[in-house]
Parts: structure tokens; C-alpha cells; sequence
């Protein structure tokens, strides 16, 4: 493979959620950015959006494996490994030597139960879920190749414009879930973005950043603040062993941790934006997250989050 590598060409697999909120960063700077789907009609938005589509895996991936600098992982692995390993680690190894920075968004998933006590990037993994073992595999698999400066970046529960918890108190489906003691710890999408610009800015192959705000919290205390920022009832408590979940989202409960963040603060410099759930959802709630005017306001909130939850 001919070797015309540009600097600031970012090779992005799995174009989702984080991947484009860094992109809209990069391209501002001036980046090229080759973005791969499996839609059709998401590459037809990432050619409006001004990227470089690939459909992948049947499209031809070898122009943006030439001239990436830079390579961003965010799809998942499957039962099978990691997807873009199965079929392109031969090319990878190849061009290892022209990248400068290779980032793999991973979950703090990895680390397992810890009965809410705290985790930091140097706690042994031990995931219980067949997820995080499966990306605890895909990163002992990228770390394998030789020479690549590989990033990985352990993400906790992502929030941000069109995920978060408004439209589910709105609907009047809304429920609080209760499990003892349970924390999940979050990271706002605009928080993902800026990490990662960070890493790149700084590159530390080898580097492992565990990228979370600083409050692991209880999911009903989300709800219930979502609801009293919207000025609407606080959603009943249901406990856990009564609420009606899908397998999937009661295998988020089987897994109790806090999540030390100090890494990206002391190594990468960088200051959240959302360093809580609250600032969070404030700022998406100023920014029109809630459109239309589709929520009736009560003249005074009918209760509060530090009532509700006393």
C-alpha cells in the first residue's frame, strides 16, 4: 500500500454518537475525516456534513487506510472479536508505523462489580457481563499489535442532545428504580469530544483514561432532578426486583462502581464542562432539548428532588 499519509486525517470506525461530536470539532480545524457506516443513508449525511463516507465492511477502505494519521474505534466487538480487527489487522500492523495516535472507546464495563466502592485505571478488570468481557477482550487484541500508539478510553453511561432522560419523564412512562445502594457514573458527549482532542493534542500511546464527570449517582436521583427542572411530578419509585426490564437493562444493574476520573484532569489538562449530571442536563434543557413547547409548566414544581428522595 502506497504511503501518502496526510497529517490531520482521522480514519473513523463506527461513526456513532461520540465519533461525530469529535468530528465536528476536528473539521473545524481543518481535518479530513473518512467516517465508516453500514447505512447508505447515514453516508449520505456524512457527505453533507462535509466527511468522507465509507460504506464498510463491503466498501473499498484502502484510500483512507493510506492517508489516515489518526484512527478512532468506537464500533463494538461482537461474539466473534472486534469487527474492524477480524478483517483489516493485517492492514493495520501495516500502517501502524505512519499513524500518530489510534483512540479505542472502550466502557467502564471492563472493571466489573466493586459494590460501589471506587475504580480508577489501574483496578484490575474483571468484567461479570458478557459485554464487558467482550470489550475487555478487544482491548488485550488491540493492545497486541505491535508499534501502535493506542489510546483506550474506558466511557461511562453517554448523555447528551437527543440521549438523556427528559423524554422518558415526558412521556409520563418514567419510573425510579431502586436497588440499594446502586451508583452508575455518566460523561456528557461534549466531555467525550474534548477528552479525546486532548489525547490527540498529547499523544501517550500505551495510555489508558477512564472518562466520567465527577459524581457517580443514583439513576433515580437523575430522574427524579430531570423531572423538577422540568417542572413536572416526580416519577414513582419502583424497586428493582418488581420493575418491568428488558434483560438488557437489568444487566446495567449487575454492576455497582464509582469511577476516578483524575487521569484526564492531571494527564490531559482537561476541565469538564458537566462535571455533574445536574450541570448536564441543565445546559441541555437552556438549549432547547425540550422543543415546542410540549411541557406544560405548573406555576411551582409539585415536589422537590431532595424531598422526593429523603
Amino acid at each position: 500500500m502506497e504511503n501518502t499519509v496526510r497529517e490531520k486525517t482521522l480514519l473513523s470506525f463506527g461513526h456513532g454518537y461520540s465519533a461525530q461530536a469529535l468530528g465536528k470539532g476536528l473539521k473545524k480545524q481543518g481535518w479530513s475525516i473518512f467516517a465508516t457506516t453500514r447505512s447508505k443513508q447515514k453516508a449520505e449525511q456524512f457527505e453533507l456534513d462535509e466527511l468522507n463516507p465509507v460504506l464498510w465492511p463491503d466498501g473499498d477502505l484502502q484510500p483512507a487506510l493510506a492517508q489516515a494519521s489518526h484512527i478512532l474505534i468506537s464500533a463494538g466487538p461482537d461474539a466473534d472479536g472486534d469487527p474492524t480487527l477480524r478483517k483489516l489487522k493485517n492492514e493495520i500492523i501495516a500502517i501502524a508505523p505512519q499513524l500518530t495516535w489510534v483512540g479505542y472507546l472502550s466502557t467502564t464495563g471492563v472493571y466489573g462489580d466493586h459494590d460501589g466502592e471506587w475504580v480508577d485505571e489501574t483496578t484490575d478488570l474483571a468484567p461479570t457481563t458478557e459485554r464487558g468481557k467482550q470489550r475487555m477482550q478487544a482491548e488485550a487484541d488491540w493492545q497486541s499489535i505491535p508499534d501502535l500508539p493506542l489510546h483506550i478510553f474506558r466511557l461511562a453511561g453517554i448523555y447528551g442532545p437527543g440521549r438523556g432522560p427528559f423524554q422518558k419523564v415526558m412521556s409520563g412512562n418514567a419510573r425510579r428504580i431502586i436497588k440499594g445502594k446502586q451508583v452508575f457514573s455518566r460523561i456528557h458527549v461534549d466531555d467525550i469530544a474534548q477528552v479525546l482532542q486532548a489525547s490527540i493534542n498529547a499523544p501517550n500511546p500505551g495510555a489508558i483514561y477512564n472518562v466520567c464527570d465527577d459524581e457517580a449517582a443514583p439513576p433515580q436521583d437523575v430522574i427524579a432532578y430531570a423531572a423538577e427542572i422540568l417542572g413536572l411530578p416526580i416519577p414513582p419509585v419502583v424497586a428493582f426486583d418488581e420493575a418491568d426490564l428488558s434483560p438488557m437493562a437489568r444487566s446495567f444493574y449487575a454492576e455497582n462502581k464509582r469511577v476516578l476520573n483524575e487521569r484526564i484532569k492531571d494527564e490531559l489538562g482537561v476541565k469538564l464542562k458537566y462535571p455533574d449530571y445536574r450541570s448536564g442536563l441543565k445546559a441541555l434543557l437552556e438549549a432547547g432539548e425540550v422543543k415546542g413547547g410540549s411541557v406544560t409548566r405548573p406555576k411551582s414544581p409539585q415536589s422537590s428532588v431532595g424531598s422526593a428522595l429523603s
